[in-house]
């Protein structure tokens, strides 16, 4: 005799196999340790964007094959999971991975519950007013004391190694501290993206350090390929000024005219001349270069006296402060006499 299949596992079936028909990223999720009140409110949150049921690893794998995929995937994805879910979304693995990250929420451990990491309690002041909650506190490990009406934790102490569970009301009095170290929420197993597996250390990405380092590693590409001389569409305009530039310099050495350097050598060539008149007797300069030389000498003394008065009012101001400051001490002497 065939045992009769209930109705509910077929239509979870179905619905499971129309989800995965429709592609995209399929991800595992594990809802582990999510209150049932916090779990609606995550997927309504979601519902716009991800599909997510819930259902038996059997039936989950009934309908995964019967799309055509392999369940060693989805076997491997499974194996982290306490209690898994399935998930499917037109979003990116990175992008699942960010949505679901949002939906975490530390709380306070109970008891039974595995530190996920050591928990460390600082020295600090907690800013709680006199009360039972210091003798609390020392009985979970936490050296805590009343010190200027505030109860202040006195040295820093590591109350639980990863791995280790909580017992009794050590997870209630964490709290009661500000740490909550017990993260809830819908953790990512892992996902599959046109055929691609991906584990969720990969997708955990820190956008703005990458953002950065393309950055920097653009910067420096762009440098490398100007050193080297390598013509972009980017280092054209750089390389063509470079050498402009050392083609200027090069004609100006050689002293050959053109119009780019013929203003540059007219240029030197009159301060070398003006530079020789003023070596000059005066009575061997006639009245056109004497004015001249005088311009010139006016012009730099003007230069002088207006770099001069600038450092004046800065040097005014440092001794107006020196004054102030001896008045100050002495207006102090006068009251000690």
């Amino acid at each position: 005799m065939i045992p009769k299949v209930a109705s509910w596992k077929k239509d979870t079936v179905s619905s499971l196999t129309e989800m995965l028909s429709n592609g995209g990223t399929i991800a595992v999720i594990d809802i582990h340790g999510v209150p049932a009140s916090a779990m609606l409110g995550m997927r309504a949150g979601l519902r716009s964007k991800v599909a997510i049921q819930v259902a038996k690893k059997r039936l989950m794998k009934i309908a995964w094959e019967a799309t055509g995929n392999d369940f060693a995937d989805l076997e491997e994805l499974y194996s982290s999971a306490v209690q898994p879910a399935l998930l499917q979304t037109d979003m990116s693995s990175f992008e699942v991975f960010a949505e679901l990250k949002k939906t975490e929420a530390g709380r306070a451990g109970k008891p039974g519950d595995v530190a996920p990491h050591d928990i460390i309690v600082e020295k600090m002041d907690t800013g709680m007013p006199p009360g039972p909650i210091v003798g609390e506190l020392n009985s979970v490990g936490i050296p805590a004391k009343i010190v200027k009406g505030s109860v202040q934790i006195q040295k820093q102490v590591t109350i639980l190694k990863e791995g280790e569970e909580f017992e009794g009301d050590l997870g209630l009095m964490l709290s009661k501290i500000g740490i909550n170290p017990i993260v809830t929420g819908l953790r990512l197993c892992g996902t599959i993206e046109d055929g691609t597996r991906f584990k969720p250390a990969t997708l955990d990405i820190d956008y703005e350090q990458f953002e950065s380092d393309l950055i920097s590693f653009g910067a420096g590409a762009y440098n490398l390929a100007c050193n080297i001389r390598w013509f972009t569409s980017q280092t054209t305009p750089t390389l063509l000024s470079k050498a402009s530039g050392e083609a200027l310099a090069v004609a100006l050495e050689a002293a050959i005219v053109t119009t780019d350097t013929l203003p540059h050598l007219i240029g030197r060539a009159n301060r070398g001349a003006m530079g020789v008149a003023g070596s000059l007797s005066a009575d061997a300069l006639d009245e056109e270069l004497s004015q001249l030389l005088g311009a010139a000498a006016s012009a730099a003394e003007s230069a002088a006296a207006a770099s001069s008065s600038e450092e004046a009012p800065a040097e005014a101001e440092e001794e107006e402060e020196e004054e102030e400051e001896e008045g100050g001490f002495d207006g102090l002497g006068s009251l000690f006499g």
